[in-house]
């Protein structure tokens, strides 16, 4: 009975030490994630180099919903670039002691991570830490067949070091934990001043080597904000901003349009003092990319925009992420380079993050809704996932929806109206078709129901139907959103349209968006920004309070280590009162 007793207790500590070492395995096989407002499958899977499939498998179900503030795993095995991975900040933990558990210098993490700072240095966090951090050689591992004889001799030397940009004598002797005498006895010429590439002996700690265990622990270590504080970039001043344009110039005339709104924005800048040097290549048909990249002036540009092609973006990001190259995409929603490159803007919003923004303003617009849904005959896969999002987060803010189809009468749309909220009809197509179909119905029972409160609420392709429908847009109290807007009332539109014809003998497109307004827009934004701030714009794109005409900036990184996207949105609001508002909310 005995013997049967052990091989019980043997067998269960087996498999309890099994269930230990497979459960400590898997938790350090993937790390966590927080969603955040916009993000989506791809852009997460885009932002850690892995699939949606990968993180699909760890979290099943997420593939068919996903939402703000709910934990995803994030496979582990997978890592980022070479020699990185991902850590997602713990309770307790502080960069100094990130800086013990990956041997790094809280250099490297700063600089890994542009977007992160003493303020949201905060448990959830997911940061970069970069492995390959240049690591210097040892003596010990230089050693020649003499000195492996000789072991019974110490090195003067516990390691060498190689000074790299912005550090000091200070920032040194605080990543060995030695002070700065220690750091000068063993480098006397440091007396002299410390420069970049400068090889330095790292002593063994002369304070250090009895230090007991509990007195290690009574040091107090640095704080984030010293730390943060410590490793802060030195802004640079730019004399005169290098910007260089690479779009296909000769193969659309939009090209040519947002070009020569680019030029007006610089001689605007000009004329208030503003140095700029401007260098434009045409990577339209026949044209090389590599052919531009090689091109030696093009590595001395503090910014550079462009590509309209969607095949560029991934070169371009590349060559100017290797070469410190703000890059500026005025054109594609899409493209992952934004998500790894932290000098990339993207100006046209991607649509998961949009989306979110516009649930977000229209619930501020309208706390107390009665949403009614007006489906087509045909899908619109356009607005497909834009109307399942809208419909979840009026679910999860507990505002009412109904859903009607496009065939749907006056009688029974009066029918669901409600007394006490506000009535908003929301068409589940941008086209203009239905809209041609519902707006006499939706007119009829504006009319008949004086007492309801209704309103339309719709896209930003309905400012190219805005004259057909300009009528029923106001008696309607009609709403869209968008990125981008103007309107030949706003008095800055007025000036730009008269400037752009005197400047070019010929009238502006009536396209949305107007390309030579994003390109004044764009470059007036970007090149101010940089003449004002030099190398410190990312850090100051909130001062940047420029009245755009067409184009609305509000610049956010999509995770401590990538790049930026626009997330301004417009709310355009027809009143009854026959007045045309560009609604704000930040």
């Amino acid at each position: 009975m005995k013997q049967i007793y052990r091989i019980f207790i043997s067998l269960l500590f087996t498999i309890s030490s099994s269930c230990i070492i497979g459960w400590a395995q898997e938790n350090q096989s993937y790390f966590l994630h927080t969603i955040e407002k916009g993000q989506s499958l791809y852009s997460i899977s885009s932002m850690y180099n892995v699939t949606s499939a990968d993180i699909i498998q760890l979290n099943p179900g997420c593939e068919e919903k996903i939402y703000a503030g709910q934990t995803l795993k994030i496979p582990k095995h997978q890592k980022g670039q070479s020699g990185e991975t991902f850590h997602t900040i713990q309770a307790g933990e502080t960069l100094y002691k990130l800086t013990t558990i990956y041997k790094i210098s809280a250099k490297a993490i700063c600089e890994a991570n542009p977007g992160l700072s003493a303020e949201n240095f905060r448990i959830g966090q997911v940061i970069l830490i970069p492995l390959n951090e240049e690591k210097t050689v040892t003596p010990s591992q230089k050693e020649s067949p003499e000195m492996m004889i000789q072991e019974a001799v110490k090195p003067k030397c516990k390691e060498i070091h190689k000074v790299k940009r912005k550090e000091t004598i200070f920032s040194v002797s605080r990543e060995y934990g030695i002070s700065e005498q220690e750091l000068i006895e063993a480098n006397p010429e440091l007396k002299e001043g410390m420069k970049k590439g400068q090889l330095l002996c790292i002593p063994y700690p002369k304070a250090m080597v009895n230090i007991s265990k509990k007195e290690e622990e009574n040091i107090n270590p640095p704080s984030n904000k010293e730390l943060f504080e410590e490793n802060k970039e030195i802004q640079k001043k730019i004399s005169t901003v290098k910007v260089a344009l690479i779009l296909p110039f000769h193969e659309d005339k939009r090209m040519i349009e947002y070009y020569e709104g680019f030029l007006m924005a610089i001689d605007s800048l000009k004329r208030i003092g503003t140095s700029i040097d401007v260098y434009a290549y045409d990577s339209g048909k026949g044209a090389s990319l590599n052919s531009i990249l090689s091109k030696k002036e093009l590595k001395e540009m503090n910014v550079i925009f462009g590509p309209m092609h969607q095949e560029h973006i991934k070169p371009l990001s590349e060559f100017a992420q290797k070469n410190n190259i703000r890059l500026v995409i005025p054109f594609s929603q899409k493209g992952k380079e934004v998500f790894n490159n932290p000098s990339i803007y993207q100006v046209n919003t991607p649509q998961s993050y949009l989306y979110s923004k516009v649930y977000d303003h229209f619930s501020r617009q309208f706390p107390n809704a009665h949403v009614i849904f007006i489906e087509p005959t045909i899908p619109d896969k356009d607005k497909e996932k834009f109307i399942i999002g809208f419909k979840q987060d009026l679910k999860n803010k507990g505002i009412s929806s109904h859903t009607v189809g496009e065939n749907v009468t006056k009688d029974e749309l009066k029918a669901i109206l409600q007394n006490d909220k506000a009535n908003i009809f929301i068409p589940a197509s941008g086209n203009n078709i239905l809209l041609i179909k519902i707006l006499p119905q939706l007119t009829l029972l504006t009319r008949e129901n004086a007492d309801k409160n209704i309103h339309l609420f719709g896209y930003p392709e309905w400012q190219t139907y805005t004259r057909d429908h300009l009528e029923s847009f106001f008696e309607l109290d009609t709403y869209f959103y968008s990125s981008f807007y103007t309107n030949t009332l706003f008095p800055a539109a007025v000036r730009f349209t008269e400037s752009y014809h005197k400047w070019y003998s010929k009238d502006l497109t009536s396209k949305y968006p107007n390309y030579a307004m994003l390109g004044f827009d764009t470059g007036f934004f970007f090149l101010k920004g940089l003449s004002m701030y030099g190398s410190a714009l990312e850090n100051n794109l909130n001062k940047m309070k420029l009245t755009a005409i067409q184009t609305g900036f509000m610049f956010e990184r999509v995770n401590n280590w990538g790049g930026f996207i626009n997330k301004k949105v417009f709310f355009i609001h027809f009143n009854r009162n026959f007045e045309l508002e560009k609604l704000e909310f930040e």
